[in-house]
């Protein structure tokens, strides 16, 4: 009989094994300064700009590098305060919730809302984070077709009048690039009295009249109750937070294991944070040239015809089907000094690994014009 390390030896390269034999493999690739970023979401360009690095600098000096503690212990800090009280007037919403990252704010959520008794309906594409979310709370889950509300409609309609139900999804899918039928959502979820949490982490700072996203102001907390955003993306810093009613956040506060029991985020991202949202304020340009590298790049690429999926966001995914493929569109990329994200089952479905490519406000126009000449001579490569 083998000894409990051969055992766990065996388990792990069974599983390395199978992963590579499948062509799923996944390495980290360490970011080199010559290299373009198509794969990253900083939207805004706002992760190198030195307003943030000073804010994050003088927090350190004041402060100390880390919190020390968890919310509830010693490490709530009144920059923390601050910056929960200007992510909740950015969304609209009474009272927002700090969390370390956009995973943990979704796990904590589902986690402290849902129980065994709870209905949980998600879209079929939802970030891991929400589907693990729901996978850890017991509840009786069920995820409807991608962005159909007629199928989310059949199966609230299947539920118990008196049962707690939850409907979850994505605001920007972070694959595709499309955007929830916010309004549609929560008009099912009203009709059939569920709750609506939208995890708007790829929407925050680039949609939106201010960059409040795809929920925001348009979207009352009458129509969607839980909020969820991240800081890591648009805005160019690191941590998420959930903005909602001031019960919700106390519920939070109370239940949610992810915020209890972990050390705050440190004080100097929380002051950058604060700082990205004074740019995001006071420079509406930004959006708007990223709005115009959007435009631009998508009438380029279907001039070259490249199959671009349907996205009006800086997602723009080229769907290339085989993994192989991707991985080999995505290394001879690199070898032109271009990094785009090379996407595989199981985050998409088979048959689905794409190209995701990210646009940025601070992308040049040479810069895109580099990246379409280089993909538009691998699609001509591959047609012939």
């Amino acid at each position: 009989m083998p000894s409990g390390s051969a055992v766990w030896t065996e388990r792990l390269e069974a599983a390395a094994a199978w992963r590579r034999t499948q062509g799923l493999w996944r390495e980290r690739n360490t970011l080199q300064p010559e290299l373009l970023d198509f794969a990253g979401n900083d939207y805004l360009g706002l992760k190198d700009d030195p307003r943030l690095a000073e804010a994050q600098a003088t927090a350190v000096r004041r402060f100390g590098a880390g919190a020390g503690a968890s919310h509830l212990v010693s490490g709530h800090l009144e920059v923390h305060e601050a910056l929960e009280r200007r992510l909740a007037a950015l969304v609209g919403r009474p009272r927002a919730l700090l969390f370390s990252t956009g995973y943990m704010a979704n796990l904590g959520t589902l986690q402290a809302l849902c129980d065994s008794d709870t209905l949980l309906f998600q879209d079929r594409l939802n970030h891991a984070s929400l589907l693990d979310g729901a996978a850890l709370t017991g509840a009786r889950s069920r995820r409807f077709h991608h962005r159909d509300l007629d199928d989310l409609e059949r199966l609230l309609s299947r539920a118990p009048a008196e049962a707690a139900k939850l409907v979850a999804s994505d605001g920007v899918f972070s694959m595709d690039g499309d955007v929830a039928d916010i309004g549609g959502l929560a008009t099912v979820s009203a009709r059939h009295g569920a709750w609506l949490m939208i995890d708007d982490a790829h929407g925050i700072g680039i949609l939106g009249a201010h960059g409040d996203g795809c929920v925001g102001h348009a979207h009352g907390i009458e129509h969607v109750p839980v909020l969820v955003g991240t800081l890591g993306k648009a805005l160019g810093t690191g941590g998420a937070f959930v903005a909602g009613s001031e019960a919700l956040i106390e519920h939070l506060i109370q239940f949610a294991r992810a915020y209890v029991y972990t050390t705050a985020q440190p004080p100097g991202v929380a002051a950058a944070s604060l700082a990205a949202l004074d740019v995001l304020a006071a420079e509406p340009e930004r959006r708007q040239q990223l709005r115009d590298n959007i435009h631009y790049f998508r009438h380029e690429a279907a001039l070259l015809g490249l199959p671009l999926g349907d996205s009006f966001t800086p997602i723009q995914p080229l769907v290339l089907g085989e993994g192989r493929q991707v991985m080999h569109w995505a290394a001879r990329l690199r070898e032109a000094g271009l990094l785009v994200g090379a996407i595989r089952p199981p985050t998409v479905p088979n048959g689905e690994a794409r190209l995701r490519i990210t646009l940025r406000a601070s992308h040049p126009r040479e810069s895109l014009d580099r990246l379409l000449e280089a993909l538009a001579r691998l699609y001509e490569e591959d047609a012939a």
